[in-house]
C-alpha cells in the first residue's frame, strides 16, 4: 500500500508529539502521586504534632481524664477533607468527629481492637469498601488515670488519587485534542508544503505522457521547496536542448545523407562488369562515402555545441592564434595570404574550437575566390570584446543572405570550388562564437568582397562550468 509523503510526515509528527504528550503526562501523574503522599504522611505527622502541643499547652496539664482530653481534642480539631478522626478509650472506640466520613471505621471492632493494642505512634493502611484508607494511631495517656486510650487519624487515600486521576483523565483529554488539532494543523501545512512537489510529480507525469518539455514550474520563495522547483526547471531546459539537438541532428542526417545514399546506390545498380566502369564507380562511390563522413563530424560538431563539455577553456594568445591560421591556411590555394592586423591579449577561450572557426572561414573564403584573390586573417581587442576576423577579396555577401547563410545547409552563390560543401561550416562557426557568449556576423569588406567577423567578450565566464577534463 502507497502512502503518501504528506501522511508520513503528519504520521511521525504525531508520533512524537504523542510520545512528548506521554513522557508529560506520565511525569505529570508520577509527581502529583508522589506530592499526594508527602502531604499525608505530613498530615499523619502534623496531626500527632497538634494532640502532643493541645495536651500540654491548651489544657494547662489540668486534665486528669483521658476521656476528657480526647473529647476536648475532638471538639475543636475538625479533619479536612477525605479525612476523618475518632477516639479509643480502654479498647474501645469512644468518639469519632462530627463529619460523616466515607466509611466508619470505628465501627470495625477487630480494627479497633488493632489499634487499642499500639503502645507507640503507628502508621498503616488498610482497605475498606471507600479504598485504601492510611491511618495513624497515637496513644495517649493522662496521669492518674491508668485507662489507656487512643487518638485515631485515617486519611482516605484513594479518594485524594481520584483527584489526580480525573486531571490527568482531564490532561490526557486535553492532549488527545491538541493531538487532533496538531494532526489538522499538519496536514494543511504539509500540503501547502508539499503542494510543489506534486505539482513536480503531476509535471514529469505530463511530461512522460506527452513529450511535452515546454512546461515549467512557477514556485515563489527562496527555500529547499523552490530551489527544487529551479533545479527540476534546469534539468527541463536541459532536457529540452538535449531533445532539440537530438530532433536536429535526426532530421539534418536524413535529410543531409539521403542524397549521397541515393546516389551511391544508384551507381552500385547500374554498375557493369567493365574495368574503366568499375574503378569510375568506386571512386565516386568513395567521393560521396568522404562526404558523408565530412557531413557526420559536422553534424556531430553541432550536436555537440549544446551540450556541456564543448569547450575547452584555457588562456589563448590572440597573436599566436592569428598567425597560426593564417600559416595553416597556404596550403588550401593560391591567395594572396596576409594578416591584417594581431591583439597583444590572452582571451579565455578554447583555442581548438576558435582555430576550426577561423579555418571553416578561411576555407568558406577559398571556396569564393580565385587565385591571386586576398584574403586577410585578424584580431584586435575593441570595446572591451575581442573581434576575429577573415575577409576576402571575393565577390561578397548580399544583404538578404547575410543571416541565411549561416543557418544549417545553406549555401551562399557565388562559389569557384569544384566540390559544395554540405552547408554546415557557417552554422559551426556561429555554434562556437555563440558557446563563448558571442556572435559571428558578415559585412562587406573595404574594396569589395566579405568580412566575417567573430565578436567575443574578453572576459565572458564560460557558460557551462569548469572544463571537461577527459577531453
Amino acid at each position: 500500500m502507497r502512502v503518501s509523503a504528506r501522511a508520513r510526515i503528519v504520521g511521525w509528527m504525531l508520533v512524537v508529539v504523542g510520545l512528548a504528550l506521554s513522557v508529560s503526562i506520565f511525569a505529570t501523574w508520577t509527581s502529583l502521586n508522589a506530592r499526594l503522599d508527602n502531604r499525608v504522611n505530613h498530615e499523619l505527622s502534623n496531626e500527632a504534632e497538634k494532640l502532643r502541643l493541645y495536651a500540654t499547652t491548651a489544657t494547662g496539664g489540668q486534665v486528669t481524664d483521658v476521656e476528657h482530653l480526647l473529647a476536648g481534642y475532638l471538639a475543636i480539631n475538625a479533619p479536612d477533607r477525605w479525612e476523618t478522626f475518632f477516639s479509643i478509650v480502654d479498647g474501645r472506640a469512644h468518639m469519632v468527629t462530627g463529619i460523616e466520613p466515607p466509611v466508619r471505621l470505628d465501627t470495625d471492632d477487630d480494627f479497633v481492637a488493632r489499634l487499642a493494642a499500639a503502645t507507640d505512634t503507628e502508621n498503616g493502611t488498610i482497605e475498606t469498601a471507600k479504598g485504601t484508607v492510611q491511618y495513624a494511631v497515637i496513644p495517649v495517656t493522662v496521669h492518674p488515670d491508668r485507662r489507656p486510650g487512643h487518638f485515631v487519624v485515617a486519611v482516605f487515600y484513594d479518594f485524594h488519587r481520584d483527584e489526580i486521576v480525573d486531571a490527568v483523565r482531564v490532561l490526557g483529554l486535553s492532549a488527545l485534542a491538541a493531538m487532533a488539532l496538531a494532526g489538522a494543523a499538519g496536514w494543511f501545512v504539509a500540503g501547502r508544503v508539499l503542494a510543489p512537489v506534486r505539482l513536480v510529480s503531476q509535471t514529469a507525469e505530463q511530461i512522460s505522457d506527452s513529450s511535452d518539455l515546454t512546461r515549467r514550474l512557477d514556485v515563489p520563495g527562496d527555500d529547499d521547496v523552490a530551489a527544487l522547483a529551479g533545479t527540476f526547471n534546469h534539468m527541463l531546459d536541459r532536457l529540452e536542448r538535449t531533445f532539440v539537438v537530438q530532433r536536429n541532428f535526426m532530421d539534418d542526417a536524413g535529410h543531409e545523407l539521403r542524397t549521397p545514399i541515393t546516389v551511391i546506390r544508384g551507381h552500385l545498380e547500374l554498375m557493369s562488369d567493365d574495368p574503366a566502369d568499375r574503378a569510375e564507380t568506386l571512386a565516386l562511390v568513395t567521393d560521396e562515402l568522404d562526404r558523408m563522413n565530412r557531413i557526420v563530424d559536422d553534424l556531430l560538431t553541432l550536436a555537440k555545441a549544446e551540450q556541456p563539455g564543448f569547450l575547452t577553456m584555457d588562456d589563448v594568445e590572440l597573436a599566436d592564434l592569428t598567425v597560426s591560421v593564417v600559416a595553416k591556411s597556404r596550403a588550401l590555394g593560391e591567395r594572396r595570404w596576409r594578416v591584417d592586423e594581431v591583439a597583444e591579449a590572452r582571451l579565455p577561450a578554447d583555442r581548438q574550437r576558435l582555430t576550426q572557426a577561423l579555418m571553416q572561414l578561411v576555407a568558406n573564403a577559398v571556396r569564393h575566390t580565385k587565385d591571386g584573390d586576398l584574403i586577410a586573417v585578424g584580431s584586435a581587442v575593441r570595446d572591451g570584446s575581442v573581434e576575429l576576423w577573415v575577409r576576402d577579396s571575393g565577390p561578397g555577401v548580399a544583404p538578404a543572405d547575410r543571416e541565411r547563410i549561416f543557418g544549417r545547409f545553406m549555401r551562399g552563390a557565388g562559389r569557384t570550388g569544384a566540390h559544395d560543401g554540405a552547408g554546415l561550416g557557417l552554422a559551426i562557426v556561429r555554434s562556437i562564437a555563440e558557446a563563448h557568449g558571442g556572435r559571428v556576423t558578415v559585412t562587406e569588406a573595404s574594396g569589395g568582397g566579405a568580412c566575417f567577423v567573430m565578436t567575443l567578450p574578453l572576459w565572458e565566464l564560460w557558460r557551462f562550468g569548469e572544463p571537461d577534463s577527459d577531453r
